[in-house]
């Protein structure tokens, strides 16, 4: 049988398709343990950013999720009113948003220490794959070491 023009529209010819269903998959497979914390997703990568920085601005915290404000605003809101964070506009610029974690945020991190180790546990990667899987999706998101 010969390869016709349209083989490249084909489903199983696309890099974007498994790339998407992994992800999909991946974050389906945190579900159980973020429905136990009360938490999104999209809700616990913030946080993840949040431990580790502390404080930072709305517009920085959504680049490093790759993440737009129309997407971020209902995020921070709702961890607002979880006690997690707290958002104040900036007093050197009126148009910048900092958040801030809280000390309720910051306990909630001892509970989500298990959470990456029982997750990758059931995806099926061996050590090395998972090194090599994550470089590969850093490049391809531009962001090489």
């Amino acid at each position: 049988m010969s390869e016709s023009k349209y083989d490249v529209l084909k489903l199983e010819n696309q890099l974007c398709f498994p790339l998407y269903a992994a992800a999909r998959e991946v974050v389906k497979r945190y579900r159980p343990y973020l429905n136990a914390l009360d938490l999104t997703y999209t809700q616990y990568i913030s946080m993840m950013v949040m431990w580790e920085q502390k404080e930072i601005t709305v517009k920085a915290l959504g680049e490093k999720l790759f993440l737009d404000s129309g997407t971020m605003t209902p995020v921070l809101k709702s961890l607002e009113a979880k006690g997690y964070i707290i958002r104040k506009r900036s007093t050197t610029d009126e148009r910048s948003v900092n958040v801030f974690l809280t000390d309720t945020g910051e306990r909630l991190k001892d509970e989500a220490c298990e959470i990456p180790a029982k997750v990758a546990g059931c995806v099926g990667l061996e050590p090395s794959e998972a090194v090599r899987l994550y470089g590969l999706l850093y490049k391809i998101l531009g962001m090489q070491e």
